[in-house]
């Protein structure tokens, strides 16, 4: 395809967003036990990442603001109808599905940070929180790294939906979301 064909969708900073994030969670997901200290880094990380996506959607360039993919539940309904009877309308930045998974993905992250940075202060009396975890019982720490492994496994539940969205949006429009989200271009039309 040629790049009188393509158009930019996807800007750098929304990309790296992405593949950081990508980066992160893994990083999180697979040191939670082992290396407390990564473990840590990375959670730190992707709370900054999070801070910066939320702050970009409201200031950033058009299709990376929120404005731009958060759509009405029966709007989000109707194009999930419609990709069920392989008929969506195709959208250059993020579909319904798209938008609604976005938001999921934040809030669910969201509360992972939050129950993690509870975790880290409850069991380990370190981090931004740990003052307020002072006197509390032992089992206080065990709700919330129950809790915190809860949302970050729902999180990864939710990645795979993501990547299944992806990979269906692909096929019926046929293009590859996931090199537009490598270069930042789609098809025009």
């Amino acid at each position: 395809m040629s790049d009188t064909n393509q158009i930019k969708v996807w800007d750098l900073s929304v990309r790296i967003f992405h593949w950081s994030l990508v980066g992160a969670f893994f990083i999180a997901y697979l040191t939670e036990d082992d290396w407390l200290d990564l473990h840590v880094f990375a959670g730190y990380t992707i709370a900054g990442l999070i801070v910066y996506r939320l702050l970009w959607g409201l200031i950033g360039t058009r299709h990376a603001r929120f404005s731009d993919f958060i759509h009405p539940p029966r709007v989000v309904v109707t194009y999930l109808k419609d990709m069920a009877t392989f008929h969506p309308q195709r959208y250059i930045g993020h579909n319904p599905a798209g938008g609604a998974m976005v938001v999921a993905l934040l809030l669910s992250l969201l509360l992972t940070i939050l129950t993690g940075l509870s975790v880290y202060g409850a069991k380990e009396m370190a981090g931004p929180v740990a003052a307020l975890f002072v006197g509390t019982p032992n089992f206080i720490g065990n709700v919330v790294e129950e809790l915190h492994e809860f949302f970050a496994n729902f999180t990864l539940f939710l990645v795979g939906l993501h990547v299944a969205g992806v990979v269906l949006a692909g096929l019926q429009h046929r293009e590859n979301l996931v090199h537009s989200m490598i270069n930042g271009r789609k098809k025009a039309e």
